[in-house]
């Protein structure tokens, strides 16, 4: 299991903190458990198949590529063990990439949150879980108030594609949800972040020296979560040993 310590830091804001210093056997048995369905859903395949999938797209992306793939990887395992349901596939439709748009778009008792995940190296300047954080509510603020730097690629059309297909199983007043949200983007009417429950998401990366600072960091300093504007949070923060525990487990 992924073991968390939660804040409740008001009724509608919830932080989350994660120490990942190794692969455990419970973590290892999480991982067999819900592998598949997050990278294809409900499509039946062979774990080690899957496996090798995912081993041999690593292998053709560099570190930072990696480091946000395993990072995303993780925050779904996480969202699943506390029985959120995902309603796209890990891998884009269209190609041998992580999906564009939103990281993430899940769903519980027929609410859909969205996800956004950030990381990097424990030696990178200026680097915190804070920052993090802020980049990640910002991405997603600006995603669907239609004023992203990254383009004017409409979020909601990969996420309905994703919810429609059929191994991810989403209910239809999901995918009715989700287009009528494509649909309104696409004539430039654009909603506010208030409308919505998010989970903006960060992962440190240790470089091998395990230490729990960033994570105790942001225990006696989350404040500025109050200051995010949306319907519910849940702030995810993940303090990571190695990028080398992932790639490790998929060759076994």
């Amino acid at each position: 299991m992924l073991k968390s310590e939660c804040v409740q830091i008001d009724t509608a804001r919830l932080l989350h903190v994660i120490e990942i210093e190794s692969i455990t056997a419970d973590m290892k048995d999480l991982l067999d458990t819900y592998f598949v369905s997050i990278c294809e859903g409900d499509s039946d395949s062979e774990i080690s198949l899957v496996k090798q999938r995912l081993a041999k797209f690593l292998k053709t992306k560099n570190e930072e590529t990696q480091m946000g793939a395993v990072a995303e990887f993780f925050v779904h395992l996480y969202l699943n063990q506390l029985n959120f349901k995902q309603e796209f596939l890990f891998f884009n439709l269209e190609e041998n990439s992580i999906k564009k748009g939103f990281d993430g778009l899940f769903s519980k008792d027929s609410e859909t949150f969205l996800v956004e995940s950030k990381s990097g190296k424990i030696l990178t300047k200026d680097i915190g879980h804070r920052a993090k954080l802020n980049t990640a509510y910002t991405d997603l603020k600006n995603y669907v108030s239609g004023k992203s730097e990254k383009g004017q690629n409409n979020p909601w059309k990969n996420a309905y594609n994703h919810a429609s297909h059929i191994d991810v199983c989403t209910e239809k007043g999901i995918r009715k949800k989700i287009k009528k949200l494509r649909d309104m983007y696409d004539t430039g009417e654009y909603t506010n972040i208030n409308d919505y429950k998010i989970i903006p998401c960060s992962t440190i990366f240790l470089d091998s020296v395990w230490s729990n600072d960033e994570n105790s960091k942001i225990l006696n300093s989350y404040d500025f979560l109050n200051s995010y504007e949306c319907l519910t949070l849940d702030a995810i923060c993940i303090s990571k040993k190695s990028l080398e525990l992932f790639t490790k487990y998929l060759g076994e």
